[in-house]
């Protein structure tokens, strides 16, 4: 079984320093997350990730920095950035599922929950930018895009979970803990009582309606033409995507 962690920067992503990770076939981390370990597969970063944060670690050599080179042809694969959500969280799982083709994804660290304190501790490493919360028309709904994600992967055979302990997320993804990833029957005898069921009326009309619109920048940076896309019907596919899903 082919299972891919993706790892983020919030507080509850030091957890993976306590894992056993034998089970996952690759680890990939985004943005700060390489600084929690040494060995990862796989570091995904945005074009104006700042140098200065970049990995430094002499393991990480070309093949393993993931950026916008490779990550926005497979993004653009599964509909693009305006459709898929422009923060990392979605574009690492796209990237996951189009060049890594796995059976699991589990998220950690991905949560997307912010105290609405500025002065508390929103990530692992102190108090950084929440990306996901800037004002961008692509993440009107973060659950939407997660839904959107979830009907993706198992389009293409994979399930998706989160690993969070958090008591909120985001992400809609079926709850699971590091002890189900103990060995790979465990989780699949997991993904086996918790099938996730797909409305396909509510899929196809979300599906026509992106087709329609055809709401498409190639080149990956779509603040660039904003004032072509319109919020409201943006809007009325994230309310079909939330529509799509639910678990056995």
């Amino acid at each position: 079984m082919n299972i891919v962690l993706i790892v983020g920067s919030a507080p509850d992503a030091l957890r993976i320093k306590s894992f056993d990770l034998s089970a996952f076939t690759s680890c990939v981390a985004i943005n700060n997350a390489w600084r929690l370990k040494k060995d990862w597969d796989y570091v995904i970063y945005p074009e104006d990730f700042p140098i200065k944060r970049q990995p430094i670690h002499s393991s990480f050599n070309k093949d393993k920095l993931i950026t916008a080179k490779q990550f926005v042809p497979i993004q653009n694969n599964f509909g693009g950035f305006i459709y898929a959500g422009g923060t990392m969280a979605f574009t690492a799982g796209y990237w996951a599922l189009g060049a890594l083709k796995p059976d699991v994804i589990a998220y950690l660290g991905c949560d997307m929950i912010y105290s609405k304190n500025i002065k508390n501790i929103n990530h692992f490493y102190g108090k950084g930018s929440a990306d996901p919360l800037r004002n961008d028309i692509t993440l009107q709904s973060l659950e939407a895009k997660s839904a959107r994600f979830m009907a993706f992967a198992k389009f293409n055979n994979c399930a998706v979970v989160n690993l969070s302990n958090q008591s909120q997320s985001r992400l809609l993804f079926q709850r699971a803990t590091i002890e189900q990833f103990k060995n790979k029957k465990n989780i699949s005898n997991f993904l086996k009582k918790n099938k996730l069921k797909l409305d396909d009326k509510a899929i196809k009309k979300a599906l026509t309606t992106e087709k329609k619109l055809a709401y498409m920048v190639p080149s990956g940076r779509y603040w660039k033409e904003i004032k072509k896309f319109d919020p409201h019907q943006l809007n009325k596919i994230d309310d079909l995507w939330l529509k799509t899903s639910m678990y056995a």
